[in-house]
Order: C-alpha cells, then structure tokens, then sequence
C-alpha cells in the first residue's frame, strides 16, 4: 500500500549531484514556471547561505510520467531534448536557486545581460564576520566584471586583479574541480603554511563545496490537483500553480516536417487580441473549464465529466485541436450576448462565473440560439433568493439545462423567488451574487447621465481605469447624516445607487437630493430617470421643495418596486413569487 511517505518523500543531494543530474538531463524546468529575475546580490546572498551551511530552502521536485512542455535551457545551459522517457522529474519550485547555482559554478548566460559571465569566484582575503554581518557577501564573492582591470584601465578593480594573480580570489568551480591546483599556487607563493587563514579559507569553501546538501521535497504518485495544492502551499511567494499552466504545457508540441505545433496559450492569447470588448479577458482557468464542458458534449465517452483538475488533466492536445474552433465562436457570441444584448460592459459584474461556461454551451454550433430564453436564463438565476449556481452539480444542471434550449420549447423555468428584504440590504461593498446582479440589472437599462440626457453613462472606461465603476448615491451618504430625518434604512444600500458619469457625481457631491435635482429638471428628465429606474416622486418632491422626513426609506421600498416590476416584465411565463423577510419593512 501507498504511504505519505512514499507520495512526498523529503531528501537531500549534493549541490554538485544535483547540478550534474540537471546537465545530463534528469530534471526538467517546465515552462510555467515564473521568469527568473537574475540579480547579482541575490546570487551572493544564496551563496553566502550556502558557505555558512545556512538552509536556503527545499527544491520541490513532482515525478511523474507526464510529458509537459520544458524550458531546453537555463542559463545558457541545454537540459532537456526530445527524447521520450517512461517518467520524468519537473522543477516545480526552485528554478531561481537552480539557476543562480548552477550558472555560478559552470558560467553560461543570463538573458538581457549579453557579454556578463556570471561565473562566480571567493575572496580568500576576506575575513569572516560576526553572524549579524550582512555585507561581507558583496566583497567575499564576486563576478569577473567585479575583477578584471581591463589590462589596468579599470583602477578600481587593479587591486582584485593583483589577488587574483596570486591565487587569492579562485573560482568556485576550481575549487571543485581543481583542488589541487588551486592549493598548488598559493603553497607556491607566499602561504605554504598549512594553518595560514588564507589556507584554511580555501578548504572551508571546498568542504562547502563537497559536503553541503540541498533539501528536496520529492512528490510521486500525486494527482495534478493534489500538486498544486502543495505548490501553492510551499512556494514561498504563493504564486498558485494553476492546472491551466499544467495543461498548457503537457498539450504543447514541436512544430515538424509532418505536423504543425501546438501552444494553447498562444491560442488563447491570439483569441484576446483578435476579440473586441472587455470580457475576453476572463482567467485562464475559465477558458480551460470552457472547452471542458465542450468536450463532455462533443466526446460524451472520453471521460470528461468534471471540470475539476482530475479532468481537466484528461485534456489531450488532440482534443482541444477538435473543439477550438467552434469554442472560439461560442465564446466570442457569449461575450457579444453579454456585451450587446444584456448591456453589461465587463467580466466584474457577472454574477456567476459558470454563466461563461453554460452560456458558451449553447452557443456552441447553435446555428438558432434562443436569446430569449438565454435572457431569461440570466436574470433568473442572477435573482433566485437561493445560489443555484455555485457547484459543479449546478453547473451540469444548467448545462444540460441550455442543451435542451436548442429546441424550441424544450426547456423550461421553474418557479422564480426573490427576497424583497435582500434587495434592500444589498450593498456594492458586500460584492457577492445579487449586488452584482443589481449592478447589472442597473447597466442592462442603458442609463443616461442626467446632465447630459443624450450621454449614455456605461462607457468602456468605466470597467478598464478603475475597481469600482462611478456610482453615485442618489441621496448621498453625508447628507444623510447629517438630515437622518426619519429614515431606517441604510443609504449604502445598492436601491439608493444610480451610475453617472465623474464629472455629474462630483458636480453633485453630498448635496440635499431635492437641490441638486432642480439643476436637472428639464425636458426629457423623466424619461433619464426612468434609464436608471429611479422612481419620479423624487423629481416630484424636487419640484415641490418639499422632502419627506423618511424620503430615503420612501425612495428605497418605491425603487424596489421599480426592480422587481422590471424583472417580472422579463421573467414573463414564470412563476414569479416576491417574500419579504423583514418583520417590520420601512416605507411611506
């Protein structure tokens, strides 16, 4: 039987085992790892650990038979071919350390720093400090440019040139390879003493060299959903490692004489350059799922029944090759759907994720979508007092649910509930599903600024430059207050939140709702008004100069109304039941 310690295995090799493993092509970097960022301090304060046998962190290595796309070279340095192989060994964390080691030792080099050799040599000069000592690392080791006087136009560096000369600053891959020669020269000069500080210098970094070892963590035997668990868990900058990453790379193939290659990051990457409007840029993750729910559609017998990691990592690339163009179009006819139908500007808002998924399902070879039912559908779901879209259960219902739409009539809604009392509470800081939903509901009528009535206000801008899109308080929060009146209810409530453009919510600030009306009272004012479903007693009150002691709570329960008559108009032949689950509801 299979134990923990079988599955990830703690370990420990040499730093030169492990260096000339990777040189012969036993570890594998792959792709997703995260750019290295080459800093010459950082490389000395690695070694700097190394040289005071300072732990400097486990290199966490997945063993598997998966074939995933690899970095061929690191610092210059060829470590992976084509070669197939019954399992392989993957850097997962630790590809910085490997790089700064390996490149220390056995030179190579360092992108974006073209002519910089970054072999590394040690200053048997240098004295070894208190332990606090945190800058004796800069002088103690040093790369050729730090030494080399360019034949003594280079003053500052003529006094290492001259060490160097008498073998007082080495290299470290001398040391390691060389011993002999090293000692030779300096028995040769002036430090044939055996016990000399310099002498001893030396065969403190050669027994550094020889004897310390590096901490590995090996898994074996563990799913891909389990490894980025423990990737995210132990990498030391958190950075997740997606299953998207793990399937980008195990689907990658080399372009040949016979077959053209294959990249889906490319692919996805291309299809957000090539789409117009904000919402191609969904996570990776959901592109994956995607083309995920595809396949259990498209290939009901291959397996593909989740969109978990443990299917997800079924994905072949022959797979995606099948389905990508079809995908394409779904995907860009439900961000359109999105976008032009439902009025909604970006990917923030959307109350659910899945919606991405079940809605790409149906567009998928659909020559007929029902955009009715498909409206229906959003708002329904959007609205529902209970989370019916939460879970991968939920998400093949719906699926399911929008494959039996492509026939008319086939599918149908049950019956719709919605908490009057929730829309009330609702807030913008709250971010969950319904004020969302709310949000949306507010974008989908098209809302115009009130100082410029002609101006729509759901401009693009607002879902690029900024978190939170310009939302307005139609009775501000100061001056609420400052004048509570007889008002219960919270004026942070999404029912007292209107969009406007900037310059309209400055002009406006934390003035008394009925001054600031007047200024836009003009033709046209009720029908601008009604874009925002704000109800037109307000404008009444403006006009009569004469505000209700609990006009918030008046405002918000009559705005309310507005809303759910506004989805009932769109729910239209479902059920449609409103409860109220405050005991005692504000109101006129």
């Amino acid at each position: 039987m299979t134990t923990y310690s079988d599955r990830i295995k703690p370990t420990d090799y040499h730093i030169r085992t492990y260096l000339e493993a990777l040189l012969h092509k036993d570890y594998q970097i792959p792709t997703f790892q995260r750019e290295v960022v080459w800093d010459r301090d950082s490389v000395k304060k690695l070694w700097d650990s190394v040289y005071r046998f300072y732990p400097i962190g486990s290199i966490l290595i997945w063993k598997t038979d998966l074939r995933l796309q690899n970095h061929r070279a690191i610092g210059g340095h060829v470590i992976a071919d084509d070669d197939q192989k019954d399992n392989y060994q993957y850097v997962l964390d630790g590809q910085q350390r490997t790089t700064s080691l390996l490149t220390s030792l056995y030179g190579g080099q360092i992108e974006g720093r073209e002519g910089f050799d970054p072999t590394l040599y040690f200053d048997l000069t240098i004295e070894d400090q208190e332990d606090n000592d945190d800058q004796s690392h800069r002088h103690r080791f040093l790369f050729w440019d730090e030494i080399d006087d360019r034949g003594g136009t280079l003053p500052r560096n003529t006094p290492r040139m001259d060490r160097h000369r008498q073998g007082l600053i080495v290299r470290l891959r001398d040391v390691m390879k060389d011993f002999g020669s090293v000692e030779r020269k300096l028995v040769e000069g002036e430090y044939g003493d055996y016990d000399h500080p310099i002498r001893n210098r030396l065969r403190d970094i050669r027994d550094v060299l020889d004897n310390y070892r590096l901490s590995f963590i090996e898994l074996k035997g563990i799913t891909v959903s389990e490894v980025c668990q423990i990737f995210e868990r132990i990498n030391q900058e958190g950075k997740p490692l997606d299953i998207f990453d793990i399937v980008v790379a195990k689907t990658f193939r080399v372009q040949t004489a016979t077959q053209p290659g294959f990249y889906l990051r490319d692919l996805v990457e291309q299809f957000r350059a090539g789409t117009p409007g904000n919402f191609a840029a969904i996570d990776d993750l959901t592109y994956l799922q995607v083309i995920a729910v595809v396949l259990r559609q498209q290939m009901p017998d291959a397996g593909f029944w989740n969109i978990t990691p443990i299917y997800l990592n079924r994905i072949k690339t022959e797979h995606i090759e099948t389905v990508w163009p079809g995908t394409v179009l779904a995907l860009r006819r439900t961000f359109d759907f999105l976008d032009n139908y439902l009025h909604i500007k970006g990917p923030r808002l959307i109350p659910y994720r899945y919606f991405y998924l079940a809605i790409a399902s149906h567009f998928y070879e659909n020559p007929t979508p029902d955009y009715d039912f498909l409206k229906q559908y959003f708002w329904y779901y959007s609205f529902h007092s209970q989370d019916l879209l939460t879970n991968t259960t939920h998400l093949r219902q719906h699926v399911d649910l929008l494959d039996r739409a492509r026939e008319p009539g086939a599918a149908r809604l049950d019956r719709f509930l919605i908490d009057r009392d929730r829309l009330r509470s609702a807030s913008y800081s709250t971010r969950g599903r319904l004020s969302n939903a709310i949000l949306c509901l507010l974008a989908n009528q098209e809302p115009r600024d009130w100082g410029k009535p002609d101006r729509h206000v759901l401009t693009d801008v607002y879902y690029v430059l900024t978190d939170k899109p310009n939302l307005h308080h139609v009775f501000p929060t100061d001056y609420v207050e400052k004048h509570p009146g007889a008002n219960r209810l919270d004026s942070n409530s999404l029912m007292n939140i209107a969009y406007l453009t900037q310059l309209t919510n400055l002009e406006i600030s934390n003035k008394n709702p009925v001054l600031y009306l007047r200024d836009y009272d003009g033709p046209g004012i009720e029908g601008v008004l009604g874009t925002h479903l704000v109800p037109l007693d307000i404008l009444d009150w403006a006009r009569q100069d004469d505000l209700p002691a609990n006009g918030l709570d008046m405002f918000i329960e009559q705005r309310i109304d507005l809303m759910l008559g506004d989805l009932r108009e769109k729910l239209t032949g479902v059920t449609f039941d409103v409860v109220d689950t405050r005991e005692d509801s504000a109101g006129a």
